[in-house]
């Protein structure tokens, strides 16, 4: 190997050692959020009740005084202890978090739907997505 030969290979490995790493990807999946607002208990709750409630359901909590609010509260309470033993552990409150959105995923498909079924025969062609979607465009 000639001297020129060497210095480049001594120059390309000294390059390859003090570049950065690549960055690592990610590869597991997370769980998507349970709401959009920001998970901050010293501020606020809305976080909280977005998750626990559903978005839709947490708005109307929002316009209840708290008397109306600790009795329907109450009440969901009731639903989420699965057991009947007057308490609500995690896993019951874990179940009951991910019913909320479940379901507020499902009537947002609904939603969805309706609004793209233009001729509400139950099914959604191209062009009934296209114009609901895009409008209708000559």
């Amino acid at each position: 190997m000639t001297v020129p030969q060497l210095l480049l290979c001594l120059s390309l490995s000294m390059l390859c050692i003090s570049s950065k790493p690549t960055e690592k990807k990610d590869r597991v999946h997370h769980d998507p959020q349970l709401s959009d607002k920001v998970h901050d208990d010293a501020q606020n709750f809305d976080y909280d009740h977005d998750a626990f409630l559903g978005a839709d359901e947490a708005k109307t909590f929002d316009q209840l005084t708290p008397e109306e609010s600790k009795e329907r509260l109450g009440k969901i309470v009731s639903k989420i202890d699965e057991d009947k033993d007057g308490f609500v552990t995690v896993e019951e409150l874990k179940a009951w978090i991910k019913f909320a959105q479940k379901r507020w995923i499902y009537e947002d498909v609904e939603r969805q739907w309706k609004g793209h079924d233009l001729n509400e025969d139950g099914l959604i062609s191209w062009e009934e997505y296209k114009n609901a979607t895009y409008g209708y465009i000559l």
